[in-house]
């Protein structure tokens, strides 16, 4: 039987590129990018992205009024967090700074690049191909293999509260985490949708995770 999965439109993120990667894995499904807060209320599985500056993210969902329906959905489904949709589910980002959703603790940070990093060609934003390697099992790391490369643009990242929601970490300018996971959330700070053949693993196992 198909399921609905819906991607969260609020005005911000890649909407597009993650829906196409969404059909191309899940062709039997209906992947919907949706603004309708009742719609991402009936969807099976939801997927948060967003793409830009935190503070216009913020703003842009509250606008919206879809922040309730994100809230819901991250408590009670399937739930996928891209990029700056990783970080606005945190307490509080630096970029601003500005309050997130706080539905996990932590915070978000931007990256320090010191005379060594800069001394060895380290440059804000984090942008390209990094490895992600895999701090605890989880079933969307499936058939992907540790240290995999994906594909990043970003210039702040989280810190969780809890060390035990880190499901991924990635090194530049030091370690930092790169996707998270609890419960019925996985959340990532790289782009799935532009990362080839292990993104569109991440994204099939996206759409058939029971947690």
């Amino acid at each position: 039987m198909a399921q609905r999965i819906s991607i969260v439109d609020y005005g911000m993120g890649n909407l597009r590129s993650v829906q196409k990667a969404l059909a191309h894995v899940s062709p039997a499904d209906a992947v919907e990018v949706t603004s309708d807060p009742d719609a991402i209320r009936r969807a099976d599985r939801v997927v948060f992205p967003g793409q830009g500056a935190m503070p216009d993210c913020m703003r842009c969902l509250q606008e919206s009024g879809l922040g309730d329906a994100v809230a819901e959905a991250a408590r009670e489904r399937p739930f996928l967090g891209l990029c700056i949709g990783q970080q606005m589910l945190f307490e509080e980002s630096a970029e601003g700074p500005t309050p997130g959703l706080a539905l996990l603790g932590g915070h978000v940070v931007g990256f320090d690049i010191g005379p060594e990093g800069r001394a060895a060609g380290l440059k804000v934003p984090h942008m390209g191909w990094n490895e992600v390697w895999q701090v605890a099992p989880h079933a969307l790391w499936q058939g992907i293999e540790d240290g995999a490369r994906f594909y990043f643009v970003h210039s702040y990242y989280c810190k969780p509260a809890d060390a035990a929601l880190a499901a991924g970490r990635t090194d530049y300018a030091g370690a930092f985490t790169s996707a998270i996971a609890r419960d019925n959330i996985f959340a990532t700070q790289f782009h799935p949708e532009k990362s080839s053949a292990a993104g569109l693993k991440l994204l099939s196992n996206f759409t058939t995770w029971n947690p």
